[in-house]
């Protein structure tokens, strides 16, 4: 692991490469708004599963999505020493987001009844994007010194939150303008997703055209005894980090909170566009203008919270955000009419953008200098473990009572329930103090 001493050594990245790594935020975006949150879910369910049961489609949705979300925690650790060994990040990069891309434009054609074919794309897609998350972010340590990491993070992560919305507002103008001229989802939705494909390729064009390898290891080959050495040790490094989270009690009681409530924010995220359509009636512009308010709402969230976390401590500030969450998942269960599931939504978005800023925040302060890196791996790998739980106990819910979506969602509550009580276990002080003690030792 490098020191902080040979981080800090780190020279600023050219501005042109610091902009072409933060477009791909902006590229992913529009798959992450348009495939697995706003759009596709919805069509999925609705006009591709049509003379399935809605439990049925239900569950081929979530199915689909965990079985992404596991291939991607099962392979991370190989592809990650496979590109560090040869120093092949860029091109492992650019691989994994021409199946996305690809991917995604397959989607387009796929219409009713054509529910296994589209899983099977699906699936691809969403384990090809969620690879392209940690190989971009590899990046970072070779483009900015430590003191400006974060900087260069929110550059990107707010380029990409400024695409998803350019993204959702075209999509919108698009289904409106279409649904005008007699249109039905059959024929715009794939449209959109072919827009989608081209957006992403081409926002991604910059990373791949102006960024470096700057590994060592470029050129120098991949021997398979060392590749497998390298392998074996990722996987020994990730039990090696969980076993050490397990020394510092308050950081490891937040990882077990942390993949609790995780499974409700990841589930709201995937189902939240199916619940809309099936159970409220929502139409598409309906939908697509709900998501757009929730990103606005997030973003609020994230920034207003964030400014209170300095006042009152990371964990209250996540007590809050998780009381905001139960408090707007109760509303969404309760809702039969259109404007309380609206509240809901905005409710569930400001509580969204503020769980995952103090969220990140807990991990910094909990974690010892030394081993920053790691847990936060670990915060990234219990987050993905959650993506699969969430949906899957969604889609199974679902079908035990025969499509009760209500049912459903009340799976979701109890994730936040628990991780509710867990929070209140997580003693902030103790936690930052032993994590000093061994920052200093």
């Amino acid at each position: 692991m490098s020191t902080d001493n040979e981080l800090d050594s780190v020279e600023l990245a050219p501005r042109r490469e610091i902009v072409s790594w933060a477009m791909f935020d902006f590229a992913n975006s529009s798959y992450t708004t348009v495939v697995t949150t706003a759009l596709f879910n919805q069509y999925f369910v609705g006009t591709i599963c049509r003379g399935l049961s809605s439990a049925e489609a239900t569950v081929a949705l979530t199915n689909s999505l965990g079985l992404a979300n596991l291939l991607v925690v099962l392979t991370a650790p190989v592809v990650g020493a496979l590109a560090d060994a040869g120093g092949l990040k860029k091109k492992l990069l650019f691989i994994a987001t021409a199946v996305c891309v690809i991917a995604t434009g397959c989607l387009g054609f796929m219409q009713q009844g054509d529910v296994w074919q589209a899983m099977a794309l699906l699936v691809v897609s969403a384990f090809a994007f969620g690879s392209t998350e940690y190989l971009i972010a590899a990046f970072l340590p070779e483009i900015a010194p430590k003191r400006l990491m974060g900087k260069i993070s929110a550059f990107g992560w707010t380029l990409g939150y400024v695409g998803g919305l350019i993204v959702l507002a075209f999509s919108l103008l698009y289904v409106w303008f279409a649904q005008k001229q007699g249109l039905t989802a059959g024929d715009y939705v794939p449209i959109i997703l072919f827009g989608v494909a081209v957006v992403f390729a081409l926002a991604a064009s910059p990373t791949f055209l102006f960024l470096k390898e700057r590994s060592t290891n470029t050129n120098t080959g991949v021997k398979s005894a060392s590749l497998w050495l390298d392998i074996k040790a990722s996987f020994q490094s990730v039990a090696g980090t969980i076993s050490s989270a397990r020394r510092y009690r308050d950081l490891f009681v937040f990882l077990i909170a942390l993949f609790f409530f995780s499974c409700g924010t990841t589930t709201v995220v995937a189902i939240a566009a199916v619940y809309a359509g099936q159970v409220m009636s929502f139409t598409t512009q309906e939908t697509l203008a709900m998501v757009m308010l929730v990103q606005v709402a997030a973003a609020v969230g994230a920034f207003g919270l964030g400014l209170l976390q300095d006042k009152i401590g990371s964990v209250r500030t996540l007590a809050l955000a998780l009381i905001l969450w139960t408090v707007s998942i109760a509303l969404a269960y309760f809702a039969l009419d259109k404007p309380v599931f609206w509240l809901a939504s905005t409710l569930m978005g400001a509580a969204m953008g503020a769980t995952g800023a103090a969220s990140r925040a807990l991990v910094g302060l909990l974690s010892p200098a030394a081993k920053a890196a790691q847990f936060f791996g670990l915060w990234g790998l219990t987050v993905k473990l959650a993506a699969v739980v969430g949906p899957i106990t969604y889609g199974q819910i679902t079908a035990l009572t025969k499509g009760n979506y209500r049912a459903g969602i009340l799976s979701t509550l109890s994730f936040f329930v628990i991780g509710l009580l867990l929070i209140f276990f997580v003693n902030e002080k103790r936690g930052r103090n032993k994590a000093a003690v061994t920052t200093v030792i």
